[in-house]
């Protein structure tokens, strides 16, 4: 058989499966054993154990369940709540001020957690009430969660930034470094975004009439509910851009400040330890299980000689650079709507790369497309995971519909963030170089 006729079959079937529900790690998984024993006999299996055997023992994917305590810690010891809380105090009479005190509160939290679905939960569950009570409208107070919740993949100490990192075998610490900036301008963006609109037409985002006046006092005093996120900011990012540890070593220390702060919260407990233990097993379980099945699928496709026929076919076309760039980072968009994140990344970074380093683009800054495309899929119907975190904090009356609508306009403040990310690099590796240097 001609390897073209392969790999044809090979994502022939993969769709076919997806499309019958079955989860992607075993669809991948059944695919690679399928493959390999039709290919070249059941002795060839013990050359894919050997390969999933040396990622298993990669040093980098022990920061994922440590990112995974440290985050399911803080959303569990009430440090979060309390940032809200101050939040809400400094920003209730401003225009739009509770959206835009909401995307700086999902700044921090990403800073802090590195966990989407943290962000999200804690503000659909603080936030979303507070502005539906304020009379907000209700694509603007949903739209700015999903969208806040999202920066997580960008701001360090992002899991998925470490899930790509070590399929691309990058820099785990270069690659936070590099999402630091666009993922302030994404936060930028949507702040903007927020201020314009509710400058344009108050009634989305009504000032309140009747509030009491919060003494300066109070307000004061309510920024120390800012000391413990600094401090694990400061404890993680800190010890990573001083070279004083690396991203795994950081994670360990981001989880002891984690279990202080649910300490001084007066929230530690066997209540609380069970449900990070549990947390810890189902996220940390799934991305392994992913990255297993996408390790054996892609070494049938590299086996087959799916990456040199991809490489040969780019150079045969007669196109721009980056006509191809764009055609890339729409497939990765076009994915994100039937496919998680992590098997986006584990699938389609072993094949692009080849690609980026014919075309001369630095992988760097095409690591930071990949994870804003990323960032964008978690939000684009019909399967972004983000709607669906939405949708378990839902108010009654309010459907699935109104959250598609929500997020149209953020989608294309991604799509801005992605194009000035493109045409200006120095955005993503300004802050890399400087750290260097």
């Amino acid at each position: 058989m001609s390897s073209q006729f392969v790999l044809v079959v090979m994502f022939a079937s993969l769709v076919g499966l997806l499309l019958t529900g079955v989860p992607l790690a075993f669809t991948l998984g059944a695919l690679a054993l399928v493959f390999t024993v039709t290919l070249w006999g059941p002795a060839a299996l013990s050359v894919t154990v050997l390969n999933l055997y040396s990622t298993m023992l990669s040093e980098s994917l022990l920061a994922i369940p440590l990112y995974v305590m440290m985050a399911s810690t803080l959303q569990r010891s009430g440090v979060i709540e309390s940032l809200y809380n101050a939040m809400e105090l400094w920003s209730r009479r401003l225009p739009g001020g509770l959206a835009v005190g909401t995307i700086a509160i999902c700044t921090i939290i990403a800073a802090m957690t590195g966990i989407v679905g943290a962000a999200v939960a804690a503000m659909g569950m603080l936030a979303l009430p507070s502005m539906l009570k304020r009379r907000y409208d209700p694509g603007l107070a949903i739209g700015t969660i999903c969208a806040g919740g999202t920066l997580g993949i960008l701001i360090p100490p992002s899991v998925i930034t470490i899930v790509y990192a070590v399929t691309a075998q990058a820099s785990i610490g270069q690659m936070f470094i590099a999402g630091v900036v666009p993922g302030l301008l994404l936060a930028g963006l949507y702040i903007g975004y927020i201020v314009l609109r509710a400058a344009l037409d108050p009634s989305v985002a009504p000032r309140p009439e009747d509030d009491v006046e919060v003494s300066w006092a109070a307000r004061i005093a309510s920024l120390r509910s800012l000391v413990l996120p600094l401090a694990i900011i400061v404890g993680v990012l800190g010890t990573i851009y001083r070279g004083v540890a690396t991203p795994t070593e950081a994670a360990a220390v981001g989880v002891a400040l984690a279990f202080l702060s649910a300490v001084l919260e007066r929230r530690f407990g066997w209540e609380l330890v069970s449900g990070v233990a549990l947390d810890v097993v189902k996220v940390t379980t799934m991305i392994l299980w992913i990255t297993i099945g996408a390790r054996a699928f892609v070494a049938i496709f590299t086996g087959t000689g799916g990456a040199d026929f991809l490489l040969s076919f780019i150079q045969t076309l007669d196109a721009n650079r980056w006509a191809i760039l764009v055609v890339m980072l729409a497939i990765l968009f076009f994915l994100g709507m039937f496919l998680d994140e992590m098997g986006i990344i584990l699938l389609c970074v072993p094949v692009f790369l080849p690609v980026i380093d014919f075309l001369g683009f630095d992988r760097l800054w095409f690591g930071i497309l990949f994870l804003v495309s990323a960032q964008m899929a978690y939000i684009s119907p019909p399967f972004g995971y983000t709607l669906f975190y939405m949708k378990g904090v839902l108010p009654a009356g309010i459907g699935m519909g109104t959250v598609y609508k929500a997020i149209v306009p953020f989608l294309l403040l991604q799509a801005l963030g992605i194009l000035l990310c493109a045409l200006f690099p120095g955005l993503v590796l300004w802050l890399p170089k400087s750290m260097i240097n």
